[in-house]
């Protein structure tokens, strides 16, 4: 009898939620900051007046990062919390295994992504007030 592996083994919805709010913290502060640092403040005019969304999300920059930090913590949870197991069944254990594996790299790319953009939004104005 061929035993196949259920779809466990692809990233889940909530992890492309999460780098779909984390590349939002990027987009709303981290590129506009640092191309005006770099001094290319026509590219940020141009870059808003193309996407004028990308405004509205600076303004609750704010409420984004506290969001997307929320989901991160959650994701650290659901990934690495305590008596989390794997089924015994080899085949199920190897897709277990390799679901595992692509969460991890959602949740660390999420989180590099998450930090360069507080650092960024956070970080690089108060060091320039300095």
């Amino acid at each position: 009898m061929n035993k196949q592996a259920p779809n466990i083994s692809k990233p889940r919805t909530w992890s492309w939620l999460l780098l779909f709010t984390t590349s939002g913290t990027l987009l709303c502060c981290a590129i506009p900051i640092t191309l005006v640092t770099l001094g290319l403040g026509a590219s940020v005019a141009t870059l808003a007046s193309a996407a004028p969304w990308i405004i509205t999300l600076s303004q609750y920059k704010g409420w984004i990062f506290l969001t997307s930090a929320i989901l991160i913590g959650i994701s650290f949870w659901a990934i690495y919390r305590p008596g989390r197991i794997c089924p015994t069944d080899p085949v199920l254990a190897a897709a277990c295994n390799r679901a595992d594996n692509w969460n991890r790299r959602f949740i660390l790319l999420s989180s590099g992504m998450w930090l360069i953009g507080f650092i960024a939004a956070f970080g690089l104005p108060l060091l320039l007030r300095l």
